[in-house]
């Protein structure tokens, strides 16, 4: 068994500068996934059309980029990677120019669908930063890129809020254009080509069922409580996804070019880490979805502090400061006792912070607080997810690995909208006429998260641990020699 090897990266100065422009890519893309939230009620009359329509500007983007985030990682994969992430970064760039320039609904649909296309971006990042970054500058460079996620998320929702509430919402998009066009160039200039290749085969075939079998999951998750759980439209969704998946994992064991290396998917660390990722994503999820309405809601309520979008906005952004300054740790903690360690520590902190949330409505820093050490749990698992993948799975396939596990933690948050929305529609109170979901409800939200927290902890224990890169005891299948140009 050969010992481990990985071959030096660019020099440190550039190293860092690569880390920051692949970063501030992971940030540009997610504040697409919150760019539209606040204006979901004004969106009917800007768009002249119905609040269940303008439900799909985040439904549609968010289905887009779980059929496309595998796609563009095993392209990365056999093509490369920064040229597919170049041309996710177009998508986003055509989506919101879009966007930007029309007030027709459909059209702006369309756009939403290219700009969630570019959540591929994230997997792809991870993967250069691998095959490029010296050994001791991989484990924070993919904690912070995959902190991303969570902090693009929180800083998007002020953002939002003061540009609609003093310009025009068509200069959200206009603003995504330049951001997606500037990211563009600097990886051009900055971010040189991973010299690792797959070639082959794309396997069409695989990613048409692997979207059709996404498109029913998602959709049937996304509008559940709209439809209804029982509906037949929901329950054939539901059992078209799991015809769909059944057969095309049956098509995927038997290729020989497989979109996704389902006998990969299969070992035990890669399923475990997977299935723990659908999970994590649910626990994070929570509080971003729920924090805004805490702090907007009246103060009759019992339990809200009666804030504007643009205050609340503000109020939170501790969360996402907390996952960009907690990123680094992960990776201390990941380089010194392994990814195991840190996932199980992370979602230990998880736990705790949802605990804490559930049993305190105030005053706000408490809550601010409780909201911020859920944070700080998703920022140490987050960079710990892609780092154990990584190290389970040929270098060849890092980036539709990195893709798949991306796609699990879509999955999970998908999963929690629809729990979230259903406990705080379940249980509500009314104030001068209008309804707004209890107290009770709220802890509820904490209380299934942290469930979610505890079976993650569970499942980590679980995995079983690897070996650190360029230990003798690294199988050749699960951490391979890496070329850097």
């Amino acid at each position: 068994m050969r010992t481990a090897l990985h071959v030096s990266g660019p020099p440190l100065r550039h190293s860092r500068t690569v880390i920051g422009v692949l970063a501030s890519c992971g940030i540009a893309v997610s504040l697409m996934q919150t760019l539209v939230v606040p204006l979901l009620p004004e969106f009917p009359r800007l768009l002249d059309t119905t609040p269940g329509n303008a439900a799909w500007l985040v439904t549609a983007a968010l289905i887009s980029g779980a059929v496309f985030s595998p796609v563009l990682g095993r392209l990365g994969d056999m093509y490369g990677k920064r040229r597919m992430l170049l041309v996710a970064l177009g998508l986003m760039a055509l989506g919101s120019a879009i966007g930007a320039v029309t007030d027709d609904f459909a059209a702006v649909l369309v756009g939403r669908v290219l700009q969630g296309t570019a959540v591929g971006v994230v997997p792809l990042g991870i993967s250069i930063m691998r095959d490029l970054l010296p050994e001791d500058k991989v484990a924070s460079g993919v904690a912070l890129m995959s902190a991303t996620l969570g902090i693009g998320g929180a800083i998007g929702l002020p953002i939002t809020g003061v540009v609609a509430q003093h310009l025009s919402w068509h200069w959200l998009f206009a603003g995504a254009v330049a951001f997606a066009l500037l990211e563009m160039l600097l990886v051009r200039r900055i971010v040189p080509e991973s010299a690792l290749r797959t070639g082959g085969r794309f396997d069409l075939l695989g990613a048409v069922g692997l979207s059709a079998a996404l498109t029913c999951l998602l959709l049937a998750i996304s509008k559940g409580n709209d439809w209804g759980w029982s509906s037949a439209l929901v329950l054939g969704l539901f059992g078209g996804a799991a015809v769909l998946f059944a057969g095309w994992g049956w098509y995927e064991l038997r290729t020989p070019a497989p979109l996704v290396n389902l006998r990969v998917s299969a070992r035990p660390v890669v399923l475990l880490t997977n299935i723990n990722s659908v999970l994590v994503g649910m626990a994070m999820f929570a509080g971003f979805l729920v924090g805004a309405q805490l702090m907007q809601a009246p103060e009759a309520t019992g339990y809200g502090f009666g804030m504007s979008l643009v205050l609340s906005g503000v109020v939170l952004l501790p969360i996402g400061s907390a996952m960009g300054v907690f990123s680094p740790l992960s990776a201390r903690i990941t380089r010194r006792w392994g990814p195991r360690t840190t996932l199980i520590t992370g979602s230990l902190v998880l736990v705790a912070g949802h605990l804490a949330s559930s049993a305190l409505h105030g005053p706000l820093p408490v809550v601010v607080g409780g909201l911020t050490v859920v944070a700080i749990g998703g920022a140490l698992v987050y960079g710990a997810l892609p780092t154990t993948i990584m190290r389970a799975v040929p270098s060849t396939e890092t980036a539709a690995a990195n893709s798949l596990n991306t796609l699990a933690r879509s999955i999970g948050t998908s999963g929690c909208s629809a729990v979230v929305a259903a406990l705080t529609t379940g249980s509500v109170v009314h104030v001068a006429g209008v309804e707004y979901p209890s107290g009770a409800a709220y802890s509820a939200v904490f209380l299934v998260a942290g469930g979610a927290a505890a079976l993650a902890v569970l499942l980590a224990a679980l995995t079983p641990a690897l070996p650190a890169p360029g230990s003798t005891t690294a199988s050749d299948t699960s951490y391979e020699p890496v070329r850097s140009r």
